[in-house]
């Protein structure tokens, strides 16, 4: 999903001494609070998303400063609406639903085995820990937090350093609603950051870039933790014939410039049908501006991260340039940006290839490579001839075109004629499809994810089963014989 420098490049054992060893105890405390009061009944669990519910929206001006000063400048209103309201919206949608999911369900039992019963009963894993990137620092502790606290969980989190004022408001929320045994908030450089990827969770959630995440999967491996990692990829935005350029370029740019581009679903680049790119990049110019009309001092535009990150940006440009690109800069006011200020005027970037720099990894910034096709089996070819993406957008009035679409390609989430709304669904699930991503969470599956779904056989007094125990004899045939034939 990002690029975010909250992990080393080592996936090495770490000593039991400093971070190591504070983790652990933590770790040891909460497992030890666990086995005392035991699994929260429904009533707890409610509770627990109230009290959490009521500290966020106490909170959520001091979120959106703090999240503007790691950046620098980030809209308020983006947080608000990104973060703030997705993490509370997902309180309300589990709360709603808490007690469906909790209940114990009936299971068939195969009619050799009654007049025994089946069920399957709903158990908290234990402890969850999850490590949080930069680019939505409140979303993205948060709601997992949500889905571990409805399953009945401790939890543990990680924000990213790159976000250290909003970690540090995340931190105060956290201990001012819950005891230190029940939800903690861990912050730190990347030697905590390895130090907790390391530590025998019952569950690890980690959201950052696939590179990481492949060093995290194999932290969690050395403990058996199963893992739910997000780690985005380059969402396509394909354009399909006869749909409005001008509708699509407002939606697209929209996603495009939401955080400036910081979004893991944000829409990396775009396929157009060919003939179309020159209306399509008009279309873009009065969308930005629509949007924009300045970018320097618009306090609705976000700045890039850091320093890294806008260097990062810079290069991929000069690096497309210098490889035959195109390169339109959209900037309404024609202003002059300081790069110390990081703003940065978004980018279209036609005639991509794929081994510029641009393309080989996700862009995370306002920069928009466009590519075209003849014939839509070349859009979706083209998608499916590269990793499977975090998201897909596609625009099209064409039933039978969108439902080819959606049966030929594989990603973790789609919109249909608009950009990013998928991960806005309570009810949907949020997840990647391989190299973008490993499991999901939200609503039911989030409830589930941090869920040991226990299988539960109950004998009766009355059984047949004495059938089945040696020594075997003419019954035992007789039995198979029914089940299996001859």
């Amino acid at each position: 999903m990002t690029l975010a420098e909250n992990l080393t490049p080592s996936a090495q054992p770490v000593a039991a001494s400093g971070p190591a060893g504070e983790l652990r105890g933590v770790l040891g405390r909460m497992r030890a609070a666990a086995r005392k009061s035991g699994p929260p009944d429904y009533d707890a669990r409610v509770e627990h998303l109230d009290k959490l519910e009521r500290a966020i929206l106490e909170k959520k001006h001091d979120l959106a400063k703090a999240v503007s000063m790691d950046y620098g400048n980030r809209s308020k209103h983006e947080t608000l609406a990104a973060e703030v309201m997705i993490v509370v919206n997902e309180i309300k949608h589990v709360r709603t639903h808490l007690h469906e999911w909790m209940e114990t369900e009936p299971r068939e039992v195969s009619w050799m085995f009654l007049p025994g019963r089946a069920e399957v009963v709903m158990q908290p894993v234990g402890v969850v820990g999850i490590v949080a990137p930069w680019n939505y620092p409140v979303q993205l502790s948060l709601s997992p937090l949500v889905n571990a606290l409805a399953a009945g969980n401790r939890v543990m989190i990680k924000p990213s350093e790159l976000a250290g004022d909003a970690a540090e408001v995340i931190k105060q929320i956290v201990a001012e609603t819950f005891a230190a045994d029940h939800v903690t908030v861990v912050t730190g450089g990347p030697d905590v950051a390895e130090a907790f990827t390391h530590l025998p969770f019952d569950h690890l959630v980690f959201t950052g870039s696939p590179r990481l995440g492949k060093l995290v999967m194999k932290a969690a491996a050395e403990n058996l933790v199963p893992v739910t990692l997000e780690l985005g990829g380059k969402s396509p935005a394909i354009v399909g014939e006869g749909y409005s350029l001008q509708q699509a370029a407002q939606k697209i740019m929209f996603g495009k410039c939401f955080n400036a581009g910081q979004t893991c679903v944000a829409p990396d680049y775009a396929i157009l049908p060919k003939g179309r790119v020159d209306a399509f990049v008009e279309e873009c110019r009065v969308a930005v501006g629509q949007m924009y009309p300045r970018l320097g001092q618009n306090p609705d535009y976000t700045t890039i991260i850091s320093d890294a990150h806008y260097e990062r940006l810079q290069a991929y440009i000069k690096d497309a340039r210098d490889r035959g690109a195109k390169i339109i800069e959209l900037n309404p006011a024609k202003e002059e940006l300081d790069p110390n200020s990081r703003k940065m005027a978004p980018v279209l970037l036609l005639h991509p290839k794929d081994e510029m720099l641009v393309m080989q990894e996700e862009i995370f910034g306002p920069i928009m490579p466009i590519f075209t096709y003849e014939k839509l089996d070349d859009a979706i070819a083209y998608v499916n001839d590269h990793p499977r993406p975090l998201s897909l957008y596609y625009f099209d009035n064409n039933q039978r075109r969108i439902d080819r679409v959606l049966r030929e390609t594989v990603s973790g989430g789609v919109t249909i004629n608009d950009v990013m709304l998928h991960v806005a669904q309570s009810d949907l699930p949020f997840g990647g499809a391989g190299p973008s991503g490993i499991g999901a969470y939200h609503g039911r599956e989030g409830f589930e994810a941090f869920t040991k779904k226990k299988p539960v056989f109950y004998q009766s007094r009355i059984n047949a089963t004495a059938m089945l125990r040696p020594p075997y004899a003419e019954r035992i045939d007789w039995v198979l014989k029914m089940l299996l034939g001859k």
